[in-house]
């Protein structure tokens, strides 16, 4: 069972969502503030962390500062009920995997925790191996190359950057802000004009793979499609 520290000052949603949680095999420990949550992650060892950014005494994003200080790769996820792109913003400049509005399917939450767990498995197994096979592709992170066949395609730093990214969430939509806060560490009108750019460039390197497919959604972002049969 994977760790899970909880920090949400509403009982009974807390109530509600750890009893859920533990159904999906997730061992949760749940504190009613910031402050409680501080104190907990000190004394434990935790997997994944889900914060409520509201809440009295210390607030999730002052939390998430103050963890990341003891511990920078915590995988963590903000609930709010409010919905200002600026606060979103805030969320994923402090590192957040991700960020969810309240009200939201508890399905939801299990299915985005269960992915990012997953996500740093694979990434934990890609560090001790530089090649990574996608599709019919092998994709070298250190040579910064993508073998086709006889065709080897030389990758800036940044398309490696992506790549890397889009495969360790493959087959999961990911929002525009996301990618950019993840793989250009800030979200602009420049750098949203650059990401299209790059997306482009990887749809034609892929192109000989009909199994390899980045497809749009209009106006959330995109996905990375591998079919493995």
């Amino acid at each position: 069972m994977k760790k899970l520290l909880l920090a949400e000052d509403d009982f009974d949603f807390a109530t509600i969502l750890k009893q859920y949680l533990e159904l999906h095999q997730f061992e949760v420990t749940w504190a009613e503030n910031g402050e409680i949550a501080l104190d907990y992650f000190k004394k434990q060892t935790f997997d994944i962390c889900v914060f409520d950014v509201m809440m009295p005494i210390l607030d999730g994003f002052s939390l998430a500062e103050k963890i990341i200080t003891i511990n920078p790769e915590i995988p963590f996820i903000f609930l709010t009920a409010r919905k200002l792109k600026e606060d979103k913003l805030i969320g994923l400049k402090l590192g957040a995997d991700d960020y969810i509005a309240k009200p939201f399917e508890v399905d939801e939450l299990v299915l985005r925790l269960q992915n990012i767990l997953k996500r740093i498995e694979q990434k934990r197994t890609l560090e001790g191996n530089n090649t990574i096979e996608i599709g019919s592709y092998i994709f070298d992170n250190e040579r910064l190359t993508l073998n086709n066949k006889n065709h080897v395609q030389q990758l800036t730093e940044m398309e490696a950057s992506l790549i890397e990214y889009l495969y360790l969430n493959h087959n999961q939509l990911l929002k525009r802000d996301q990618i950019l806060m993840s793989v250009w560490k800030k979200d602009d009108y420049f750098s949203g004009r650059s990401m299209d750019v790059f997306i482009s460039r990887l749809r034609k390197y892929f192109n000989s793979d009909p199994k390899i497919k980045i497809e749009s959604v209009r106006n959330i972002g995109l996905e990375f499609k591998i079919d493995k049969e």
